[in-house]
Parts: C-alpha cells; sequence; structure tokens
C-alpha cells in the first residue's frame, strides 16, 4: 500500500471509530437517536413505557 492510501484509510477509519464511540457513549448515557419526544407515530417501537 502506498503512502496515501494508507493515511486516506485511517482517516476514513478515524471518521468510522468516532461515530461509532460518540453512539455507544450517547447510548451509556441515556441518550438516543429519536427526537422526537414521544409525539411521533412510532413512539412504542423507540420508547419503553
Amino acid at each position: 500500500m502506498n503512502p496515501p492510501t494508507l493515511i486516506g484509510a485511517l482517516i476514513i477509519f478515524g471518521i468510522f471509530a468516532a461515530i461509532v464511540g460518540r453512539s455507544i457513549y450517547n447510548h451509556k448515557h441515556g441518550k438516543s437517536g429519536c427526537s422526537c419526544g414521544g409525539d411521533c407515530g412510532s413512539c412504542s417501537a423507540c420508547h419503553n413505557k
């Protein structure tokens, strides 16, 4: 692998790791990706009662 390809792959991997890490952090701290506030049509699917 040449250096530009390796650098590009490392950048993409870093972005991917940051997204996954932030998702895990949010999940552990009780934050979800749903911003419906309990008023969406699929509220029962994304919020426990």
